[in-house]
């Protein structure tokens, strides 16, 4: 009796979460159209935990269930198809057990397919929840997959989603010759203001999908975008009434999609400040254990930073290189998200520590790689480092975007 009425619950929480969805996603719109542009093709899928419809069924599953549906091999990208892997952790080809397909890990051994992997298919499916931001790894995944599929005469589909961060945000420059990565693969800003489905439009038809570090020709492929309905440009991800999976470990919830970009570059420094990885808000945070919060936060205050407020806050990460250390330093809120410049808050961070405390400078004592493969450019770090004020940085972070919003508008499928 207790076993059927766990089971009720669970078939009316699933009710329930598909009768709130205002938004349905490309894999909805793909189950309601009774798979009509799969049927006949060997399909391939490149996924993770988070490609789910608005039941909350993986979309591993739906395509292996559906009658119509021929799914005969998977691709994993960072953190594995079934997210069982760390960020950063490497994994290796597999089985998965649920379906007994051939898993290919595309964060290993290869980051981008060989076109052997793709050997009697004839549609490779991307369903991945991105994040709006061009050192998210996923939509590199993409690219790549994109390179081989053009190579091979393989159609792409993208059964889009929303983006976290809502369609109107545009903010940093492109990234530079000499600076493409796996963590900025295309000349496109560092928030791009575009779901999934209109970037994949965008690096094939402006020809951005050149090779991992931009030294190779770009390639065109047959591509097929899923459009969501429902999604409007302004809507944040609470608005779609859609249930959210983390993506990666460290967004467990939207609202931490929204903070990537508002510190994670600055979380590229490791030792300098704790960004809430670690702790129970990851990308919320800048902390350290010799830090005055008050004396940060009047700091900060003084700015004036429109669109964001500040309180001091005290903690003690779980694990990181803070981890069992009791940290201080603040916690940032927007006031109004709209008209914040959600990724120079950072910067404005590391502006007033430098200001209170001049002998800490992770420029000159810690690794800046990434922080230069994430900007896309080491111009952020050369000139920022030289007084670090904000003000000296504005001007090229923002001189990009307006000319950006004009190319990509041609791409946007949603209003």
């Amino acid at each position: 009796m207790a076993r059927n009425k766990i089971i009720a619950l669970m078939a009316a929480l699933t009710v329930a979460v598909c009768a709130h969805a205002q938004v349905l996603t490309g894999i909805d719109v793909l189950e309601k159209h009774g798979f009509e542009e799969l049927k006949g093709k060997r399909v391939a899928l490149l996924t993770n935990p988070s490609g789910i419809d608005s039941r909350i069924r993986t979309t591993i599953d739906v395509l292996n269930q559906a009658p119509e549906v021929n799914l005969v091999r998977l691709f994993g990208p960072e953190h594995g198809v079934r997210g069982d892997a760390h960020a950063g952790d490497h994994t290796a080809d597999s089985v998965d057990p649920a379906t007994g397909l051939k898993v290919y890990s595309l964060y290993g051994k290869y980051r981008q397919p060989t076109p052997e992997m793709l050997d009697g298919i004839d549609v490779v499916v991307y369903d991945i929840q991105d994040v709006g931001v061009r050192s998210y790894t996923f939509i590199s995944s993409l690219g790549l997959m994109m390179r081989t599929c053009a190579q091979k005469g393989v159609e792409v589909m993208v059964l889009d989603r929303p983006n976290p961060l809502g369609g109107l945000k545009v903010e940093g420059s492109l990234t530079r010759d000499g600076f493409y990565s796996f963590v900025g693969q295309y000349k496109i800003p560092y928030v791009y203001g575009l779901t999934v489905g209109e970037v994949a439009l965008l690096i094939n038809g402006e020809g951005l999908n050149r090779g991992q570090k931009g030294d190779l020709a770009p390639l065109k492929c047959k591509l097929t975008v899923i459009p969501m309905e429902g999604w409007e440009r302004s809507m944040k991800y609470e608005d779609t009434g859609l249930p959210w999976v983390a993506p990666s470990p460290n967004i467990p919830y939207p609202e931490n999609a929204i903070c990537y970009p508002c510190a994670g570059l600055c979380g590229e420094f490791q030792g300098y400040l704790n960004i809430g990885v670690g702790y129970t808000l990851p990308f919320g945070t800048f902390a350290a254990d010799w830090i005055d919060a008050d004396r940060l936060k009047a700091r900060l205050d003084s700015y004036g930073v429109k669109g964001v407020a500040f309180r001091t806050t005290h903690y003690k990460p779980f694990f990181g290189s803070s981890a069992g250390k009791v940290v201080h330093g603040v916690q940032y809120h927007f006031t109004d998200y709209e008209a914040a410049d959600i990724t120079l808050i950072q910067f404005y961070v590391m502006q007033a520590v430098h200001e209170l405390w001049p002998e800490v400078n992770p420029f000159e004592k810690l690794s800046y790689a990434m922080f230069d493969k994430v900007c896309g450019t080491d111009y952020v770090r050369k000139k920022f480092g030289e007084r670090f004020k904000v003000s000296d940085i504005i001007g090229f972070w923002t001189a990009e975007v307006e000319d950006f919003k004009t190319l990509s508008k041609k791409y946007q499928i949603y209003q």
